[in-house]
């Protein structure tokens, strides 16, 4: 197979490439090792499939008045949007035996903002105008090596690839430990890519679905703080239709979560839900678990440990030998927000630009 540019990884940064690419009347071959679009965006109904008024596993929120491409993007969408619940108090756990206290919630500025129908309606809207022949699902890549025309890729089952340009839109964490590089990259780009942590690789949410938000009529917001856990940080996921419903991070470590089984660690979230909220909160009609530490396309044995966040820096990503064929536009790159939404949007807009100009210059 010949194209103009691979894109490897159809998460946010990747269909940000792939729309600029589109319209730009560029041939271009998306892979994507999961069997759907996204990436760590994804969204599920009670049922823990993806339904059309979602419940977010990976990112929630976005800040569109402080994120200008993000703003723009989701603009250009059309994307109906509502503001997080946060009318109410707030409740904090201090100590095994005392009674959660409570506090006036202090108005967030900016607000944190929703996507209505959970930020899959991104990944849709994105995908939807794109040739489907131009989308490869379940398109691991195993190789890449840097030719005289530009690069040969490897799947995994599908063949292989040429292009003139190749675009990583995967963390460069995960692309360091599974793809094989052709000449190898240099020790400083590999020590960079390792030293980058990868957004929500170490971190779990659970989530409680309700047949209403009964702890609104006590006047709280569903927000609570806790230094006993197994939540750290709590929040109402009610969606824009009204399905009741609280998440909350876990603060158990990725190793600490793995000596626990699901349902454990589920039963350990719903008691204290109750703790907080009362006895209604220990009934819901369903739940939801994703370990992100668990899922093999976004952690490697680097993130089982430590919670960091990357950083922006404009060092180069990438050798000399790399330098010409390949771009990195993972949000981990972002010069602006590195392992947010926003960041995304902003590496994958620059990647594709970049891109373009180069295709221009080439004979």
């Amino acid at each position: 197979m010949r194209t103009d540019v691979v894109i490897i990884g159809g998460g946010l940064s990747g269909l940000v490439v792939a729309r600029a690419l589109y319209e730009a009347g560029i041939e271009f071959t998306l892979v994507e090792a999961r069997n759907r679009l996204g990436g760590r965006i994804v969204s599920a109904g009670g049922d823990g499939t993806m339904a059309k008024d979602d419940f977010d596993l990976g990112p929630s929120w976005i800040w569109p008045d402080i994120q200008p491409e993000l703003g723009a993007l989701i603009r250009a969408l059309q994307l109906p949007v509502f503001a997080q619940f946060s009318d109410g108090d707030m409740l904090f756990e201090h100590a095994t035996g005392q009674t959660p206290q409570r506090y006036p919630t202090m108005a967030a500025a900016p607000p944190s903002i929703r996507v209505a129908g959970g930020m899959s309606t991104i990944v849709s809207a994105l995908g939807k105008p794109l040739p489907a022949q131009c989308i490869l699902l379940d398109t691991p890549i195993t190789h890449i090596a840097s030719t005289k025309e530009g690069v040969d890729l490897v799947t995994d089952g599908r063949g292989s690839i040429s292009a003139r340009q190749a675009v990583l839109a995967v963390p460069p964490r995960l692309a360091q430990a599974l793809i094989h590089f052709s000449p190898a990259l240099d020790e400083a780009t590999v020590r960079r890519w390792r030293q980058t942590p990868t957004w929500m690789a170490p971190h779990a949410k659970f989530f409680a679905l309700y047949e209403r938000p009964f702890w609104r009529d006590a006047g709280l917001s569903g927000h609570a703080r806790s230094a006993m856990g197994p939540m750290t940080e709590i929040h109402d996921a009610t969606t824009a239709s009204g399905q009741a419903a609280l998440f909350g991070f876990l603060g158990l470590s990725a190793s600490q979560r793995r000596q626990f089984n699901s349902e454990t660690i589920a039963q350990a979230c719903l008691l204290q839900f109750a703790r907080l909220f009362g006895k209604d909160a220990a009934s819901p009609r369903a739940t939801l678990f994703k370990d992100w530490a668990a899922d093999p396309l976004t952690a490697t044995e680097l993130d089982q440990s430590g919670g960091e966040h990357p950083f922006p820096a404009s060092a180069p990503w990438l050798g000399e030998d790399w330098q010409d064929r390949l771009v990195l536009a993972a949000s981990e790159t972002s010069l602006t927000e590195p392992g947010y939404l926003a960041g995304a949007v902003e590496a994958g807009q620059r990647s594709a630009g970049t891109v373009i100009r180069r295709l221009e210059r080439a004979p």
